[in-house]
């Protein structure tokens, strides 16, 4: 029996806004507002990194924005910032400002910060991972003294064996557990050839954030709209809490016409078939 506190939230269904990514940088207003007049009462931020601000936003300005759409931000992604651009640093990634993208996460009500993704120069090293367990550790250190929780989202080259072992195992058993947990894609799991199941079930109460994220049936297993592939989320729902789930969130990278007409192919299957 997994403690209460693990039972995440049904009335909450998100979107992680990477899906509308462009429309978002074109008019994030508008595209608040069309993603909740779909259903949508919680987002998943996807651009603060480079810019410092929250899609050309302060944070009291994208609050507000928020709050008028009826909408919630209780997540957004960050960069860890070893990749440059422009040969330059790159602000509010985890090593560089990461005081200030805090307290911005903080000011918006945000309560995870997760580290989205990491760049092919970002993963080299015999001991890369163990070495990114620290940096993480010390990132949620941080986090914690603002009331947040720091969280790692994967891919499927974590699922890659270095020096026989997963990267995905070395930053669970070398990051602190109530520090350190996972935002899960349950479609790069399964693009990898593992089993999300087998890994609640070996790291209970470790994954917290859910990328709800479908395989479609052809031979290069490419994104397609929740319930029109083959992942089986209702199996997956029904250990939302012994993963320890508080808050999931839709995702489609690409989408064969407008990604508005996806998402809500996605949110209408989620509610037709009472999925969460």
């Amino acid at each position: 029996m997994q403690p209460s506190f693990f039972k995440f939230d049904h009335k909450y269904t998100g979107l992680q806004l990477y899906t509308v990514r462009d429309a978002m940088q074109a008019d994030a207003a508008g595209t608040l507002a069309k993603v909740a007049a779909l259903g949508f009462n919680s987002v998943e931020g996807a651009t603060y990194t480079g810019t410092q601000q929250f899609y050309g936003m302060s944070s009291s300005e994208f609050s507000a924005l928020l709050k008028k759409n009826g909408l919630i931000m209780p997540s957004a992604h960050y960069r860890l910032g070893e990749e440059k651009q422009k040969g330059e640093d790159v602000k509010g990634t985890i090593l560089h400002d990461w005081d200030k993208a805090v307290d911005d996460a903080a000011a918006v009500g945000i309560k995870y910060m997760v580290c989205a993704y990491l760049a092919e120069e970002e993963r080299l090293g015999a001991d890369r991972y163990k070495n990114l367990s620290d940096q993480f550790n010390k990132a949620a250190e941080r986090c914690k003294k603002a009331g947040i929780q720091f969280c790692y989202h994967n891919h499927d080259f974590e699922f890659v064996e270095q020096n026989g072992k997963l990267p995905y195992d070395t930053l669970l058993q070398n990051t602190d557990k109530k520090l350190v947990q996972m935002e899960i894609d349950l479609y790069w799991i399964y693009k990898a050839g593992h089993d999300p199941i087998a890994l609640f079930n070996k790291y209970p109460g470790r994954f917290p954030l859910w990328h709800v994220k479908d395989m479609d049936k052809t031979a290069e297993k490419n994104f397609t709209e929740v319930g029109n592939g083959t992942i089986d989320f209702k199996k997956l729902f029904k250990l939302a809490d012994k993963a320890g789930l508080k808050y999931y969130f839709v995702e489609q990278d690409k989408t064969p016409g407008s990604p508005f007409d996806s998402i809500k192919m996605s949110i209408d299957y989620i509610r037709k078939t009472k999925l969460a």
